[in-house]
């Protein structure tokens, strides 16, 4: 079942807990999420970014939601850029969408997201903004300090916009990182005592299941993953990938998938079962088994 991203979140501040929020992509990343789901009874939240993705996966959702019946979940635009694409979400069925306008001056920010708020809950679609910059985790030691969320500008803007969630930046960044992460849990606590709506925490992968663990405990409420996810995938590929493809030989009495000792079908089923693994160790991490 579909749902508010806002709901989920919302029950997991309740339940002090957090949610995965894995970037979906196609239909393998799907089928993997809702999978993880179903099996752990725990609610989810796929993100997808990106205009040329969105309508394939909102129908790929909507697919494995008949097969699934029992996961509950939200599929929520990430990181959304042009308001065209913001509109576009809605209009496949997106739950949820994240409008990041987080490079932009304050009042521009306020005033876009204000904008995109108002059309979204409109139709019951609820948002997600970010306040502060998380950055790129190659460019860590020289952006890490430089967009950390400030509490007050964050209680201003949440009064001004009306958003349902806000992603804080408290020392994680997208990516692999360059260097060692060092989390800011003394500001996490005081914007996660202050502030009302649920807490996004951008910047998950290769941030340490100790540092992950701790952050939802001070009030993380939506970790986002993609680098690790992605990462396991490909490993779990090469795995499967490991063979002498020297020795393979085209033997035309042989149908097409005997005739192979390794085929794309399979690899990419390979790539799933990594990227499921490990999803389900952060679904468990961040204490989301077993919540529906």
């Amino acid at each position: 079942m579909i749902i508010s991203m806002s709901t989920i979140l919302q029950d997991a501040k309740k339940g002090r807990y957090g949610v995965a929020a894995p970037n979906v992509y196609n239909d393998i990343s799907v089928k993997a999420c809702f999978e993880v789901a179903d099996k752990l009874k725990a609610p989810i939240i796929l993100d997808c970014a990106g205009l040329p993705f969105l309508e394939e996966v909102a129908d790929l959702v909507r697919f494995y939601e008949r097969k699934f019946p029992n996961v509950v979940a939200a599929l929520n635009l990430d990181h959304g850029g042009p308001y065209e694409e913001i509109i576009a979400a809605i209009r496949y069925g997106f739950s949820s969408v994240m409008i990041d306008r987080s490079t932009a001056p304050f009042e521009d920010n306020v005033r876009e997201v204000k904008e995109i708020t108002k059309i979204a809950h409109a139709v019951g679609v609820s948002v997600e903004a970010e306040l502060g910059h998380v950055g790129q985790g190659f460019q860590y030691e020289e952006t890490r300090n430089t967009g950390l969320t400030d509490k007050n500008l964050a209680l201003e803007f949440i009064e001004k916009t009306g958003i349902d969630c806000l992603a804080v930046a408290v020392g994680t960044s997208h990516g692999a990182y360059k260097g060692k992460p060092h989390l800011e849990f003394e500001l996490l606590a005081e914007l996660s005592k202050a502030i009302e709506q649920p807490l996004v925490l951008h910047g998950g992968s290769s941030t340490g299941d100790e540092n992950l663990k701790t952050a939802v405990q001070l009030g993380i409420q939506k970790v986002n993953l993609f680098t690790d996810l992605s990462t396991a995938g490909l490993e779990s590929m090469m795995q499967y990938l490991g063979v002498d493809w020297n020795s393979i030989t085209q033997d035309t009495n042989k149908n097409e998938f005997e005739n192979m000792k390794g085929n794309l079908c399979d690899a990419v089923l390979a790539a799933k079962k990594g990227y499921a693994d490990l999803l389900e160790h952060y679904v468990k991490l961040f204490g989301g088994e077993n919540r529906i």
